[in-house]
C-alpha cells in the first residue's frame, strides 16, 4: 500500500513538473492607451434623417517588454458619414500587457495576433459605444471579430506576396 502512495505522489510530482515546462499565458493589465471622438459637423449633423455610412478599420501591434512579456495594442477607427460629411470619428487604442512564456515562435505569433486581441476587443467596443452615445448619436453595435480568420487571411496574403516577389 505504501508503494502505491509513493507511486501516486511521484506521478503527481511528474505531472506538475510537466505543467511547469509548458507554455504559460497570463493577463497582467488591460488599459486604455488613447482615445479620440470628433463630431466636426455638429450640431448641423442632427438636423437630417440619420442614415450614416459607417466604416470600420482595425489593426493590432505588439512589442516585447521583457522576456515573455508583451504589450499588445488593438486600434479601432469608426467613421460615420452622413452624405459626404463626417458625422463622427472615433479612434480607440485598447492595450494590454500579457505574459506569454515558453511558447514556440509560431504559437507566440498566433497568440499575439488572435488570443490577445480577442481579450481586448470587448473593452474597445464598450469604449466606442460609450463615446458615440455621449456624442448624442445612436449606439454603434460592433459585431464580434474573428481574429483567427483575420490572422489566417494575413498569413495567406503574406505568403502570396513572398511567392510573387522576385528571388534575389
Amino acid at each position: 500500500m505504501a508503494e502505491n502512495e509513493n507511486n501516486q505522489n511521484g506521478n503527481a510530482a511528474a505531472a506538475q513538473g510537466d505543467q511547469q515546462q509548458g507554455p504559460m499565458f497570463a493577463l497582467q493589465r488591460i488599459y486604455l492607451k488613447d482615445t479620440s471622438f470628433e463630431s466636426p459637423k455638429s450640431p448641423d449633423v442632427f438636423k437630417g434623417q440619420w442614415a450614416p455610412k459607417i466604416t470600420f478599420n482595425l489593426n493590432t501591434s505588439n512589442e516585447k517588454l521583457a522576456d515573455g512579456v508583451y504589450n499588445v495594442v488593438l486600434r479601432l477607427t469608426i467613421e460615420a458619414k452622413q452624405e459626404d460629411a463626417i458625422a463622427f470619428l472615433v479612434e480607440v487604442q485598447q492595450a494590454g500587457i500579457f505574459t506569454l512564456d515558453r511558447f514556440n515562435e509560431g504559437d507566440l505569433e498566433r497568440a499575439l495576433a488572435t488570443v490577445c486581441p480577442n481579450i481586448l476587443f470587448p473593452y474597445a467596443r464598450e469604449t466606442i459605444d460609450a463615446l458615440v452615445v455621449r456624442g448624442s448619436f445612436p449606439p454603434v453595435m460592433l459585431a464580434p471579430v474573428n481574429f483567427d480568420a483575420v490572422y489566417a487571411q494575413s498569413k495567406a496574403q503574406k505568403e502570396q506576396q513572398d511567392q510573387a516577389a522576385p528571388q534575389a
